[in-house]
């Protein structure tokens, strides 16, 4: 493979981006980064799945939590909670410094897209990582304790209330970041990282012109199941699906996912049954450093299969 495009939002898609990075070309792997998570916490501009990415690629994420930073300190928080300040969304000393770096650069007229470029080449990370727009767009989730934004939703609530509807605000006046649209285009092979589908992917897709840009490239589009033994390995997607009215599967997924993809890569032990997608199987649940990359091979190998 020589060029290889990778959707991805937070931790889950963090690991997958890592396995490929491993054995893939420094220059042939890009990924795509929801930024719909993105908001404003203390006057700072906070891109929690780009700096997922960027943590894990530069070997500084935190091994046990997945995101953060590894030996993180936290005086700035208690600091903030001495002046009364809020505390829900925590922000360790190291993290601290990405965001203030981060909205400086964005007040001195810099995009989301440079800088986020710039940070990867200072930590010496040679994937090339595109935010998937440089214009705001808020996930909004519609619950049954009213209209949330997405991290109040995810951090504050801790993804308690119950999902009626996910919306994308700013997404009509969105447009893909410098480079999204042409990495698409010349792909050898697109993959869906095992990311939430709805509010990590469906972000992405919302975004005019990216979703359109997959259905229309000569590559395979290979969807990687967040599900393993029916069940999410983190976060609230099987809570989503069953909130939304859809069977906690892999078909689902691949319903969710039709028109897109041509295949999907699930678990050993799982099943799909959807019409007109391949099924391709591993152990897909990604602990380790080998597992990272066997995952990515065979995502990788089941897209050669279509190219063979």
């Amino acid at each position: 493979m020589k060029r290889v495009v990778v959707l991805t939002g937070g931790v889950g898609g963090a690991k997958l981006v890592l396995g490929l990075s491993r054995i893939t070309a420094s220059d042939a792997l890009t990924a795509i980064v929801n930024t719909g998570d993105d908001f404003q916490h203390l006057g700072l501009h906070i891109s929690p799945d780009i700096d997922t990415l960027l943590y894990t690629l530069s070997g500084k994420a935190n091994s046990a939590q997945g995101w953060g930073r590894e030996g993180e300190s936290w005086s700035f928080m208690a600091a903030l909670r001495e002046l009364g300040g809020e505390d829900w969304f925590q922000l360790g000393d190291g993290d601290l410094a990405l965001h203030v770096a981060r909205t400086h650069a964005l007040t001195q007229g810099q995009s989301l897209s440079q800088i986020t470029a710039r940070f990867a080449a200072q930590w010496g990370i040679a994937t090339r990582i595109l935010p998937m727009s440089d214009q705001a767009l808020a996930t909004i989730l519609v619950t049954d304790q009213g209209r949330l934004e997405f991290q109040r939703y995810f951090v504050e609530q801790r993804c308690a209330p119950a999902v009626r509807h996910i919306m994308f605000e700013g997404a009509t006046h969105a447009v893909p970041a410098p480079g999204v649209i042409e990495a698409i285009q010349s792909a050898d092979a697109v993959l869906l990282a095992p990311s939430n589908p709805f509010l990590s992917i469906d972000p992405l897709l919302a975004v005019p012109g990216i979703g359109s840009a997959i259905k229309q490239t000569k590559a395979p589009v290979i969807a990687v199941s967040p599900l393993v033994g029916g069940t999410a390995v983190k976060g609230p997607t099987a809570k989503l699906m069953q909130e939304l009215s859809m069977a906690v599967d892999n078909d689902s997924i691949a319903r969710h996912y039709a028109g897109l993809i041509d295949a999907i890569l699930i678990d050993n032990g799982d099943r799909c049954e959807a019409p007109d997608i391949v099924v391709g199987r591993c152990a897909t649940l990604m602990t380790t450093p080998d597992d990272k990359i066997r995952v990515a091979q065979a995502a990788l190998d089941l897209a050669i299969s279509f190219r063979s």
